[in-house]
């Protein structure tokens, strides 16, 4: 992997992204706002929960298909 390599947000995980999870908090970002976690194969569910009930998570994009939107 070199530098530029996206690599998954799991806390110690060193392994290539391969999913984008779109979140935002609705008590401090605005509705259209989007953060993103990078996840890989192993940690997606595990990310997506952690969001998921905490009513933050918004969309789930292989990173292949991942577009940011425009600011």
């Amino acid at each position: 992997m070199s530098d530029e390599t996206p690599i998954c947000s799991a806390k110690g995980c060193r392994a290539a992204a391969v999913w984008v999870l779109a979140w935002n908090n609705p008590k401090i970002h605005t509705p259209e706002r989007r953060k993103t976690w990078l996840a890989c194969a192993e940690h997606r569910e595990h990310l997506s929960q952690f969001l998921g009930v905490r009513s933050m998570l918004k969309d789930v994009v292989p990173l292949a298909e991942w577009e940011a939107p425009e600011s």
